[in-house]
């Protein structure tokens, strides 16, 4: 697979600009390759006329030899010419629209999220379809260069015929362009917002699918449906809208290409029944008139394509030139460090303070379940530094300090909803296939029941999202995840919600004996994972209100003994 080049774009033009750069060879043999095919289908009605033209004048089957080999010899030229040069410019979009596509995914999948204001169905779309329309410009160019081509033939002809024919081929054209290159704008604009009501309507699906249970649950998902039919009628009308404007693009353009045409066509006709032009110029010029059609037709409607390549460009810029959220240090943690919230204030958390040393196992005992995932959100670095007051420390030095590829590799903040992706058990579990403790991990997870009821084990078929698991498969496989990567620190945010007592008691008394060593934060309320930690923060109102072991707290503090208690 091509990388690709790491120099970001910022308008749509110059995203433009750098695919007709990198595909200027494709390019120039596919112009060449097309030029010759259209002036392949223009030489035939002009060859027609010359046969016609010396027939008359000689009757011989010499001639009459000679002239048919001229054709075919024509006839091969366009076969070959078209096969080729088609072949060439298609292989340059298919590769131009693989590098976009690649390009838009590695910026939706950095580490670091970018400013922009886009949801994935909206990102996913510009990774498909603006990728594929604004790599069309490698065909555009080609083909809007021959079928000019094809038109000066055909105007050079006809003006060795008689000067008023080729003119007319010429000012006609300029008056098609022209008319038409207003309604290409409109296009354009037409096309970007169609693009971006339809990207919406995709994450809009999206997230109705992620939320699907839960809106089930609470009876929401006949308003949720509602809005999606908003935002898809939005959507539909636009398109029909779209629609509209490209069919009356089409229909002026072959209406106009037709006028023309015809002019042609009668004005051959007046010229010969002047005798100003001969019988074989006449069927050259009536054979030319059909024949430009094509050409013509071509030639009218690559304005509206570089309008809508144009278009989804400027879409894909605003992922490719967006800032990131934050920019991160360039330093690395001390390896098996410890973890240190310093006077820490976002959200919920006011001025939180506490430390975790190396190789403890701690747990936080969170009142309120929005200050349990504010800290999750800040320790995982989705929060910028520069966008909460305080200072984490990893390993001694401060977050801003560290690469975020320092960070994801030593310290794993495993979220209480983790992602379950279409594959396998064990492409879940270690998607690199680098990791040594699968195996530890499936038992610490108590997933070695999910394994043990197929007889693939972990190579069972997973769907996307874990939709054949259920919730408290989906739970472990994730926690399994987390353990099989071993970090030096590892952050638990609730990682035993759907599952049973008893299977709780068991992963969390795992859990402590696997990561026994290395340092554990875990962010929970299930007594079984409090009380397997080595000591205990309450977490109330946004700072540490207590501290202990967890049988301590609970003889000796009520609040915490009711909010734990089972």
């Amino acid at each position: 697979m091509t990388t690709p080049d790491t120099k970001r774009p910022r308008p749509g033009s110059d995203i433009l600009r750098t695919a007709l750069r990198r595909n200027v060879g494709a390019m120039v043999s596919g112009t060449v390759l097309m030029g010759l095919y259209q002036a392949g289908e223009t030489a035939f009605p002009i060859a027609l006329g010359l046969i016609v033209e010396h027939t008359m004048r000689s009757r011989s089957l010499g001639s009459l030899g000679l002239s048919i080999a001229a054709l075919a010899v024509i006839i091969t030229t366009v076969s070959l010419s078209w096969r080729f040069g088609m072949r060439v410019l298609q292989k340059a979009n298919t590769t131009e629209a693989h590098r976009w596509r690649v390009r838009v995914a590695a910026c939706g999948l950095q580490p670091v999220a970018r400013d922009v204001d886009l949801k994935s169905g909206e990102v996913l779309t510009i990774a498909t379809e603006d990728a594929d329309q604004t790599a069309d410009i490698i065909e555009v160019v080609p083909l809007l260069i021959s079928s000019l081509v094809a038109v000066v033939v055909a105007a050079v002809a006809l003006g060795l015929a008689d000067i008023r024919l080729g003119l007319l081929v010429i000012v006609g054209t300029v008056a098609i362009m022209s008319i038409l290159s207003v309604l290409s704008k409109r296009i354009g604009s037409s096309t970007q917002e169609q693009q971006a009501r339809v990207a919406r309507a995709g994450a809009k699906v999206a997230d109705l699918i992620t939320g699907l249970r839960p809106l089930h649950g609470f009876g929401g998902n006949h308003a949720a449906f509602r809005s999606y039919r908003r935002v898809s009628t939005e959507a539909k009308v636009q398109a029909i809208t779209v629609a509209r404007v490209n069919g009356a693009y089409a229909g002026t353009a072959l209406a106009l290409n037709a006028v023309l045409a015809g002019a042609v066509t009668l004005t051959a006709g007046w010229l010969a029944f002047d005798d100003r032009i001969t019988i074989g110029e006449l069927v050259m010029a009536v054979g030319l008139a059909q024949f430009i059609m094509e050409p013509l037709r071509l030639f009218s409607e690559m304005p509206k394509y570089v309008m809508i390549a144009r278009a989804s460009a400027e879409r894909m810029a605003l992922v490719l030139s967006a800032p990131p959220v934050t920019t991160p240090g360039s330093e690395r943690p001390a390896a098996g460090g410890d973890l240190e919230i310093d006077c820490v204030r976002h959200g919920l958390l006011r001025k939180l303070r506490f430390r975790v040393s190396a190789g403890e196992f701690v747990a936080i005992a969170a009142y309120q379940p929005r200050a349990a995932a504010d800290l999750a959100a800040v320790l995982a670095a989705n929060v910028p530094p520069d966008a909460y007051e305080g200072v984490v420390r990893v390993g001694g030095q401060e977050l801003a300090d560290l690469s975020i590829e320092a960070v994801r590799e030593h310290l794993l903040v495993n979220p209480y909803d983790g992602e379950i992706f279409a594959g396998t058990l064990r492409t879940n579990i270690d998607p690199s296939g680098t990791s040594r403790m699968v195996p530890e991990a499936v038992e610490a997870s108590m997933l070695t029941d999910v394994v043990a009821l197929h007889r693939e084990g972990l190579d069972y078929g997973v769907r996307d999202r874990g939709a054949n698991l259920s919730g408290g498969q989906r739970q472990r496989l994730s926690l399994a995840r987390a353990l099989a990567a071993d970090a030096d620190i590892l952050v638990l945010h609730d990682p035993t919600t759907a599952v049973d007592a008893v299977t709780e008691q068991l992963i969390a008394r795992n859990v402590a004996k696997l990561r026994r060593g290395r340092t554990t934060l875990v962010i929970t309320s299930s007594p079984a994972l409090l009380d397997a930690a080595d000591r205990v923060l309450v977490l109330d109102d946004g700072v540490i209100t207590a501290e202990d072991t967890h049988r301590n707290l609970l003889a000796t503090d009520e609040d915490y003994c009711l909010a734990v208690a089972r």
